[in-house]
């Protein structure tokens, strides 16, 4: 029987920036004229457009395999690092970090990742601003048929770029001291998504994100209610005290 003993949780929060327009797409929903080909996924209940936790996580997770260059297989239609033993388990961050099948190994995952939402602020200027459908504009693209030379008009609803979406938050925890080494690797991973993009149609400018006021909280087994924590302007001043913030966690929830 497997015993596991959570030793704290660090609950990383903050605000993503759209630097261009974001597109994240929906299900589809139902087709009428003059509705936009390609929308962007929103709140059923409020029309606003959100960054659902699965884009984030999805995203962070193929460029961190991709930085590491872990092996991929092809799983539910996807091509993705897994592993198909316990020692390779024990030694792949990103199997522990972002989860492996249950079929594999019923152990838990690391990262949680939970949908973010517009800002109030930036809820309100998106309202008060005249863009093309609310909270969203859209962009008119043309592909040229090489051969015949036709064009071929398709729209693309985008959430307008400047809109910040907050508060983010990671929930990442520690089984074992290894944990606290493979924050690092999570943190990576923001620092990839924010030189490559987010949501759809990203080779043609869209979903160049970037997070901001970043804050990172230790809550520990033995105190758990009172969480110490400390900001962070941006993720890359984060990754620069990375050193420093491992052994300080190290320290508090391990003594050494």
């Amino acid at each position: 029987m497997t015993t596991l003993k959570l030793y704290g949780r660090l609950i990383v929060t903050g605000t993503i920036i759209a630097k261009t327009g974001l597109h994240i797409g929906g299900s589809g929903g139902n087709f009428s004229i003059g509705t936009v080909d390609n929308a962007v996924i929103k709140n059923p209940r409020t029309g606003e457009p959100y960054i659902p936790g699965s884009s984030l996580r999805g995203k962070m997770r193929s460029l961190t395999e991709k930085y590491r260059g872990e092996p991929l297989v092809k799983h539910a239609n996807v091509r993705m690092h897994t592993v198909t033993n316990k020692a390779d388990y024990e030694k792949s961050p990103v199997a522990n970090i972002y989860g492996v099948s249950a079929e594999e190994f019923s152990l838990p995952t690391r990262l949680i990742v939970r949908d973010v939402n517009l800002t109030p602020e930036s809820r309100e200027e998106l309202r008060r601003a005249r863009t093309d459908t609310p909270f969203t504009e859209i962009k008119t693209e043309v592909s040229i048929d090489r051969i015949t030379s036709q064009a071929n008009p398709r729209q693309l609803e985008r959430v307008p770029a400047g809109a910040k979406f907050g508060p983010m938050e990671l929930v990442y925890s520690i089984y074992q001291p290894q944990d606290v080494e493979w924050f690092k690797v999570l943190v990576e991973g923001m620092l990839l998504l924010e030189d490559d993009y987010l949501g759809g149609s990203g080779s043609r400018g869209s979903g160049k994100v970037g997070f901001e006021d970043v804050h990172v909280y230790l809550k520990t087994s033995t105190n758990y209610a009172n969480p110490q924590g400390a900001h962070y302007p941006s993720v890359q001043t984060l990754y620069e005290d990375i050193d420093a913030l491992t052994n300080d966690m190290r320290q508090r929830l391990f003594g050494g």
